[in-house]
């Protein structure tokens, strides 16, 4: 009778023990799920602040050489909104720490201070020359904060911190590694006390959309005519199989969609427009060997392949060399000014010259001979509505487009303040300052913002 309970207080242990175990390793389970799923939201959230810390010193910069006050406070607009996007990412991280407040000061401060100045230029008023070099200090200090965020990131990335390391042994350790740089954040407070409240794709390429395609010309054609021009374009011979994707009909421009298996390679995408038969894009992914072609050997087979498909008088504008694949931006060109507009990519393979893709949707959309003003002011009076520290490189006419679907003559002053490049556009009827972007120059290419 004994044995016989003891033998059921060991089945009942060994049970619990089970259970114990089971549970455990569930909680472990579902433990380690929860840690995921926050490290990817910390993740999110911190690359958030990244981006938006990039454009709070973007804007920072235009705006230090902006003499419009129309412009400016659009420009110092965009900058009270980026900050306070910033600020609200940086909030939710999982670091407290005092040392933080100056990083947090800073975000605060930029944004109250570029509120402030864009009611000033909304009223009329001229930013002094007080206002512009506290601008310049705030961009000094934007900048290293983007680097610091830039080093953190890639820290990150490569797994030598991480967030168990932030939020454990080392939530200091984050914001040293913010603010160690930005010691001078402490002095910010003092110098603002009186203000109280407050690419790749090139330029223009995200405004090159219109509710009528103008560049479309032709009738409908069908679904098996697309195929058939599909065909064409890669040489009957060379493809081997074509499968239709469908018709995409919520789009500005119409397409049929196939993707395409040729004697070269496989799962080539290309759309063909429904009104004309042009093509919308097409776009082909394989591996690269050593590259054999210089930019300058690429974009002249980019322009021999353009001037092949019609498109004539494209000029190249930016470029992305990225993985043995060049990506060449190309506008129109009509009495020698740039349609920024009548956009065309095209995708050349450095290895052997092969067009690995095209997208034409920007010239698609937009293409049409315009007319062009003659009742413009002279350059040089242009120049008198630019900054005077900007030292001025290259200067040329360009129709550039706006958010409202819309096209201004512009013309377009290429130039630098101390190592800082800039596109600046100078409307040529009325002199006012349309718009300012940034170029980086990087070793894959060049870029603006």
């Amino acid at each position: 009778m004994k044995k016989n309970k003891k033998i059921i207080i060991y089945i009942i242990m060994a049970a619990l023990l089970i259970a114990v175990g089971v549970l455990g390793y569930f909680l472990y389970k579902k433990n380690n799920e929860v840690k995921l799923a926050s490290q990817n939201l910390y993740n999110s959230n911190f690359y958030e602040l990244v981006n938006y810390v990039q454009n709070v010193e973007t804007y920072l910069a235009k705006s230090t050489i902006s003499t419009s006050n129309t412009h400016g406070a659009e420009t110092l607009t965009y900058l009270w909104r980026e900050a306070n996007l910033a600020q609200t990412y940086l909030a939710s991280l999982p670091v407290e720490s005092q040392e933080l407040e100056n990083t947090e000061k800073f975000l605060n401060q930029v944004s109250d201070y570029s509120y402030s100045l864009s009611r000033k230029n909304i009223k009329g008023e001229g930013l002094s020359e007080e206002d512009l070099n506290n601008l310049e200090e705030l961009h000094t200090y934007s900048t290293e904060l983007k680097n610091v965020l830039n080093q953190l990131a890639a820290d990150l990335e490569n797994g030598s911190i991480t967030w168990d390391d932030l939020t454990t042994n080392g939530k200091e350790e984050f914001a040293q590694a913010v603010s160690s740089n930005l010691d001078v954040f402490s002095s910010l407070e003092e110098n603002f006390h009186e203000y109280s409240g407050l690419i790749y794709d090139g330029a223009y390429s995200e405004h090159l959309t219109s509710s009528t395609p103008k560049g479309l010309t032709g009738d409908d054609i069908s679904e098996e005519e697309a195929q058939n021009k599909a065909k064409q374009f890669f040489g009957e011979e060379n493809v081997i199989e074509i499968k239709n994707l469908g018709l995409s009909e919520n789009s500005s421009l119409q397409a049929y969609n196939f993707s395409v298996k040729t004697n070269n390679e496989d799962n080539i995408s290309i759309a063909i427009s429904k009104k004309g038969g042009h093509i919308v894009y097409t776009n082909a992914n394989r591996d690269i060997g050593e590259q054999t072609l210089s930019y300058e050997e690429a974009n002249q087979k980019a322009m021999d392949f353009l001037n092949s498909e019609g498109f004539a008088n494209m000029k190249e504008t930016y470029y992305l060399n990225e993985n043995g694949i060049v990506t060449i931006n190309y506008a129109y060109l009509q009495d020698n000014v740039m349609m920024y507009p009548d956009l065309i990519k095209v995708k050349v393979a450095l290895d052997n010259g092969e067009i690995l893709g095209i997208e034409t949707s920007g010239y698609l959309n937009n293409h049409t001979e315009r007319n062009i003003a003659t009742n413009l002011i002279s350059i040089e009076e242009a120049k008198k509505n630019l900054n005077p520290d900007l030292n001025i490189q290259s200067e040329n006419l360009a129709m550039i487009p706006t958010e409202y679907q819309t096209e201004i003559l512009c013309y377009e002053f290429k130039g630098k303040v101390e190592d800082t490049e800039f596109l600046v556009y100078i409307n040529a009827e009325t002199g006012e300052e349309e718009d300012i972007l940034i170029i980086y120059n990087t070793p894959n290419g060049t870029l603006t913002m």
